[in-house]
């Protein structure tokens, strides 16, 4: 997915079928037909973000999907809006204060080093034994973190001890993202 891309109208498209579907589960008005494109078709690991008032109000997305955007991206709209542990369900009376974002992942791949990551480029996913967790790459530059501080936050997303991101046995795996919002 090196070359990959969505034009303007595939990335309405995208964000419309998110937001009518959480419309849809909260006032039972019809989803969006969105119209296919081969773009659309793509599986692709996909997340997606509501803001309210420059606050998260949830992410949920997939690293790496079986399924076409098109698919996906509606499922995690839901998952976003009602199932992120994190908050509580989104309410009808919020709808108006939510921004849709989404981020359409790359495919992942092995970082020879955590110095790979490039804060602001790179997406990273950690993985140490059992443990695992990931941040998007918009996610660092809007906390203002460096590499070594975006690291630190994503062990203990992780589970583990601050400074586990710096034994060798710590995994790391990069992707990038096309990021777009309402």
């Amino acid at each position: 997915m090196t070359d990959y891309s969505l034009n303007d109208s595939e990335r309405t498209t995208l964000l419309q079928l998110a937001r009518s579907t959480i419309v849809w589960r909260l006032q039972g008005e019809p989803a969006t037909e969105p119209t296919s494109t081969p773009n659309l078709l793509e599986h692709c690991g996909a997340f997606v973000t509501l803001n309210s008032r420059n606050t998260l109000r949830g992410c949920i997305g997939h690293i790496e999907s079986d399924r076409p955007l098109l698919e996906l991206v509606p499922e995690m709209a839901l998952a976003a809006a009602f199932d992120d542990p994190r908050f509580p369900p989104l309410l009808e009376d919020e709808l108006e204060q939510i921004v849709v974002e989404i981020s359409v992942l790359s495919p992942l791949w092995q970082a020879d080093s955590w110095r790979d990551f490039e804060v602001g480029s790179h997406g990273v996913l950690l993985r140490k034994g059992f443990h695992q967790a990931v941040f998007l790459p918009q996610v660092a530059p809007e906390q203002g973190w460096d590499p070594e501080t975006t690291l630190t936050h994503l062990a203990l997303k992780a589970g583990l001890p601050s400074d586990a991101w710096r034994g060798e046995d710590c995994r790391f795996q990069l992707f990038t993202a096309l990021v777009f919002s309402e």
